[in-house]
């Protein structure tokens, strides 16, 4: 009965924090549209064009987006084999554990008409779901690591979701191994469904199990194996076979109940199957709480957001909405890292240590000035990595939420030019002669560079073929009509005049500064030269004076 009551309440968090969060997007205020409309009147927006799309052909789009994205994931897939089949194993592992084993009593009937949970291919079935997500999930912890290069953004309540589930599946694998075990659970079973009106049939059947099933011997009965294995044989089939297998099968379970069976007594003793039931219990009734609170809560978040992204950009909606779609996105974020792996401006966070440069953790500065949670300090710190980012659009296409993280920074930026807080433009603030940023950058002052050294070593601008790819696809020579005016040199002439080792004079080219970093000229460079992070090398020991600057003459074009 208190379980019970504690499973009621647990449902009852979820089911309103779940409401709570929804809520928030309706009230989040981002971007300018936050003052032209009401949570009341952007319900009503939502509500319209939901009943819209029931009469538009994009009903066809969301239905491709449901079974594509959502089901199978197919945005993880494009970008990693590895990290799509981490995410499907925890994923559909532990739903699958959830349906047919946390509640079984109501989908069990309806699924298998010969369930049990102790019979295969049930038992088997629940030790594999139990590795998968056991596996899943390693995996993607060591891959977040890896990705997020050492930047956790993480919170409390992410950490606690995940240490409950590995709870949960710990718990449960060794509970099962402890039933295996324990003297006391046999005893109860052939009371309820044999009698002991019997003692030598009873003692045949527990010498069968000893054997055949690696239980305990019960004291009570005691006694060799001798040549009784028929009749232990014949009263297993006749009481238990109908809803018992051979715990072998268990292959997570059985393996640890042979390293606990030493302690078998001292456990049956204490009942610890029991203690192992409660710990599995509660920390299943405390997932379920914090749900709405944690990391997890994008398990109803993402898939909303996917769909709401498959009827277009944030931009191509009603005004309305555009606050509503963005606080969906933010909850959307499942902290992967993947964006920041991607961002074209990641390599200046090794040069100015600011987390809100990148955009797995400037997301959460946006959050908090969403919910006007931001200090001033922390204002501060948001608005130099606002600077900084150059909306080149990298992180939202490559996010496997589906945010529209470039739109975000927007919007942000926006904010915080309302709030009074300056926005540099990044090429102004670093332009030879130019502003001076509002933060003088730690690590730039009175200190080198961090640099990987790649003009220094002219094997990696040797392999340029000087086919102009880095040219033609570049942004920045698109936008000018006179490049060789502004930009003096193009990036197909720096990296000609890094082959000639005359480095001084790529110093001095204004094509530096008015470099966005987008990173295109390096992914399409058919040589795979390092192109943007040469220029952004350059940049650096320019800022730096390592070599001053030189005026460029006109026969340098």
């Amino acid at each position: 009965m208190f379980m019970s009551s504690v499973a009621s309440i647990a449902l009852g968090i979820c089911l309103t924090g779940i409401l709570w969060r929804i809520g928030r997007w309706f009230r989040s205020r981002i971007g300018p549209e936050r003052a032209k409309s009401s949570p009341v009147s952007r319900l009503a927006a939502v509500a319209r064009a939901l009943f819209g799309l029931c009469f538009r052909a994009q009903a066809l789009k969301l239905l491709a987006a449901f079974l594509w994205d959502i089901l199978f994931q197919g945005r993880l897939l494009r970008q990693s084999r590895l990290r799509w089949l981490g995410h499907m194993a925890v994923c559909y592992g532990f739903l699958l554990l959830i349906l047919i084993h946390a509640l079984d009593d109501w989908t069990a009937p309806y699924l298998f008409s010969d369930y049990a949970p102790t019979m295969d291919p049930f038992r088997w079935w629940r030790n594999g779901l139990a590795l998968l997500v056991l596996g899943g999930v390693l995996g993607m912890l060591i891959g977040r690591r890896r990705r997020a290069a050492g930047i956790h953004t993480r919170s409390w309540g992410d950490r606690l979701a995940v240490a409950l589930m590995a709870v949960i599946v710990l718990s449960g694998v060794m509970l099962e191994s402890a039933q295996i075990l324990s003297p006391t659970i046999f005893a109860d079973m052939v009371e309820d469904y044999m009698g002991a009106d019997d003692p030598a049939e009873v003692a045949a059947l527990q010498r069968y199990w000893a054997a055949e099933f690696g239980a305990v011997p019960i004291p009570s009965l005691g006694g060799a194996m001798d040549d009784d294995t028929e009749a232990g044989q014949a009263a297993h089939e006749a009481y238990c076979a109908s809803c018992h297998s051979r715990p072998q099968s268990a292959f997570l379970s059985y393996p640890a109940s042979r390293l606990l069976k030493p302690a078998a007594g001292w456990m049956d003793t204490y009942r610890v199957d029991d203690w192992l039931w409660v710990i599995h219990y509660l920390a299943s009734c405390l997932a379920l709480a914090i749900l709405p609170f944690s990391q997890f809560f994008h398990l109803v978040a993402t898939p909303v957001n996917l769909m709401a992204q498959a009827t277009g950009p944030v931009t191509s909606g009603a005004p309305v909405l555009r606050a509503t779609r963005r606080a969906l996105g933010m909850d959307a974020c499942t902290h992967c890292g993947v964006c920041t792996t991607h961002c074209s401006v990641a390599p200046i966070y090794r040069v100015i240590p600011n987390t809100d440069i990148l955009p797995s953790a400037k997301l959460n500065g946006v959050k908090r000035l969403a919910t006007r949670r931001l200090s001033a300090s922390q204002t501060k710190t948001l608005a130099e990595g606002s600077a900084i980012c150059t909306l080149c659009g990298r992180c939202t296409r490559v996010c496997p939420s589906g945010i529209d993280l470039q739109d975000l920074w927007q919007a942000s930026r926006e904010d915080l030019t309302a709030s009074r807080v300056a926005i540099l433009d990044v090429r102004e603030a670093f332009r030879p002669g130019g502003a001076a940023p509002s933060l003088p950058p730690p690590g730039l002052a009175g200190s080198p560079p961090a640099s990987l050294g790649l003009t220094d070593r002219p094997e990696v601008f040797w392999a340029c073929v000087q086919c102009t790819t880095c040219t033609s696809v570049c942004p920045v020579v698109a936008a000018s009509d006179d490049p060789q005016g502004d930009l003096d040199l193009t990036p197909q002439q720096i990296m000609n005049l890094m082959r000639l080792q005359l480095k001084e004079q790529a110093l001095g080219c204004r094509m530096l500064w008015d470099c966005v970093t987008c990173y295109k000229c390096q992914e399409h460079c058919p040589q795979d030269v390092k192109v943007a992070d040469i220029l952004y090398e350059l940049r650096n020991a320019a800022y730096q004076g390592v070599m001053p600057p030189q005026p460029m003459a006109a026969d340098n074009h």
